[in-house]
């Protein structure tokens, strides 16, 4: 045996991947503790496997200073864009003033989170925009659509302000122990949501926002920032979004509302748009399921139909 193979096996999660390299953060690491920059084994080529940042992993320290991943455990989920591994809580930050609150695309957000098996939490972010500017009863508005339709069907919404500080306990709360991915609408104050969390992170957060491959930078990469009892992954991929890797059949599933409601439906396969007997529909007509997500569902369906036309 080689002597880098008679070094210690530790465990440990990958926070960065870049040129080649892993680096790795130890369980139990203190704060301040240098991740270890390691290189994959061979073994991950040969099975065609690559390892992913969120990913736990058994390392060992070689010789050089460096370090070597041996092997992966199990993930609980994978993300193909932006790639990022064991993610189990998306933030989905949309903003109640500018730019203004769009539900079409915070449903097409939330039909990839459940497609992929990953709690959502919903994140109202610039309250101070609404409470200084003369927009108030926008927002306001903004806000209460945004509870009376999604706290029923059991997402979590909260409330924040980055400038004034509101609801970033509750927000640090609720990623505890989680790693977690905030996506949504440029410009809607994640990177300020971030700094709010971690104080001291401005520089960071703007570094990893141009290496991450936003506007004309093509490299990207995922890094997960340290929260403190948790992680958070700005997700840049997650702001173009189709439904590539998402059939037409799933759609219903992807809708939680809908999809609790399926098995009530006449046909089977029933696609909730005209059959007869259709348990959703009848929910919308009786005012059960809010007529825009069922709107957006329709909309989402007939946008995949036209894609699967034209290839």
């Amino acid at each position: 045996m080689t002597q880098s193979r008679n070094k210690e096996s530790k465990t440990g999660r990958i926070v960065k991947a870049l040129s080649g390299y892993y680096y790795v953060r130890p369980e139990g690491a203190a704060p301040g503790e240098a991740d270890v920059q390691c290189r994959a084994r061979g073994i991950f080529k040969k099975r065609g496997e690559s390892p992913l940042v969120g990913d736990v992993v058994d390392f060992e320290e070689t010789e050089n200073g460096e370090g070597a991943v041996n092997a992966l455990a199990p993930r609980s989920s994978e993300l193909i864009r932006p790639p990022v591994a064991n993610v189990d809580l998306a933030v989905l930050v949309f903003s109640v003033t500018e730019p203004a609150l769009n539900l079409q695309l915070l449903d097409k957000f939330l039909a990839h989170i459940e497609h992929a098996g990953i709690d959502a939490v919903l994140c109202l972010s610039k309250q101070d925009l609404a409470e200084d500017g003369g927009e108030t009863e926008e927002a306001r508005r903004a806000m209460s659509e945004v509870q009376r339709i999604y706290e029923p069907i059991g997402y979590e919404v909260l409330v924040t302000s980055s400038r004034r500080g509101a609801g970033t306990a509750a927000l640090k709360e609720r990623l505890q122990g989680h790693l977690a991915v905030f996506a949504g609408q440029s410009g809607v104050g994640k990177s300020s949501l971030l700094n709010a969390l971690v104080p001291g992170l401005t520089l960071e957060t703007n570094e990893i926002s141009n290496r991450l491959g936003r506007g004309k930078h093509t490299t990207r990469h995922v890094e997960l920032i340290d929260i403190g009892g948790g992680f958070v992954a700005d997700t840049p991929g997650f702001s173009q979004l189709d439904f590539a890797e998402l059939g037409i059949e799933e759609l219903g599933s992807c809708f939680r509302e809908m999809r609790e409601r399926a098995s009530e439906c006449k046909f089977r396969g029933c696609t909730h748009i005209h059959e007869p007997e259709c348990a959703v529909l009848k929910a919308v007509e009786d005012g059960e399921i809010a007529p825009s997500r069922h709107a957006n569902y329709a909309l989402f369906m007939a946008e995949m139909k036209e894609k699967k036309r034209r290839y």
